[in-house]
């Protein structure tokens, strides 16, 4: 593990394997640098992988107030640590991070991300207009478990009976470990409308991946997503989900960064 302070002297805890040209990889909400852990025996040979904690999760600090453009910061700041030029990789609420990076000037190669949580107005309900600070005011009183579901259920907006199955099952006690950390995704959302301008602005080429068994809702956005960056190509993963295999994301990856 290394670290890297942040512009507000955040501690950020990474790491880096492989050998290669670098491939900073940003995670998605409820997870830490080891969600890509079966990535590195995949990419490893040919990239350097650098994984990092968000802020508030494993071994990274949290230095409050939250803003997402704290995390603009820190990812300028792992940018940095990889190496001027570097790839980067973001998944779900990472994928938004990771547009943004590129869309505020930061030195990045090539861009791939797979299904930002932007919505398209029509393709599935908004959240709530008050959803996050009822999520900042459950975590404020210790309820984890409530901020969680109101996440995964009108944030996320997981159905009922899903997030019941999900609540019996291993994972939850895991995602109840970083449910302090549900604000930090939910106003990374913003508005959640596809920033359209923002995007015209990315230069850099750019691969939009899109699960062919993931939410119809999100696969639009994806398709949106793509056709307002300039350079950028949209690719779906048949018979994927939302967080796609390793086997079928790595080739992809591959592919797209050593074109």
């Amino acid at each position: 593990m290394e670290t890297v302070q942040s512009k507000d002297g955040t501690r950020i805890a990474f790491e880096r394997s492989g050998a290669g040209p670098a491939i900073v990889l940003v995670n998605g909400a409820l997870t830490e640098r080891s969600a890509f852990a079966a990535l590195r025996p995949l990419l490893d040979p040919c990239f350097t992988l650098v994984a990092f904690d968000r802020r508030g999760r494993g071994d990274s600090g949290d230095t409050p107030p939250y803003a997402p453009e704290r995390e603009l910061e820190d990812v300028a700041a792992v940018i940095a640590a990889a190496g001027a030029g570097a790839f980067v990789y973001g998944h779900s609420s990472g994928a938004i991070l990771a547009l943004r990076a590129a869309a505020s000037g930061l030195p990045i190669r090539r861009l791939a991300v797979t299904e930002p949580p932007f919505i398209l107005r029509g393709t599935r309900p908004l959240p709530p207009a008050d959803v996050l600070a009822r999520i900042e005011g459950l975590v404020a009183a210790g309820d984890r478990d409530g901020a969680l579901r109101a996440f995964l259920g009108e944030q996320v907006g997981i159905p009922a009976p899903a997030l019941q199955a999900m609540a019996a099952s291993p994972v939850w006690p895991r995602m109840l470990a970083l449910a302090h950390t549900t604000p930090h995704d939910t106003a990374i959302a913003g508005t959640y409308d596809v920033p359209v301008a923002a995007l015209a602005g990315i230069a850099i080429p750019t691969l939009v991946l899109r699960g062919g068994a993931s939410f119809p809702w999100i696969g639009e956005t994806a398709r949106a997503v793509a056709a307002a960056i300039p350079h950028a190509e949209l690719a779906t993963l048949e018979g994927q989900t939302h967080s796609p295999a390793p086997d079928v994301l790595a080739p992809a990856l591959v592919r797209f960064f050593l074109s």
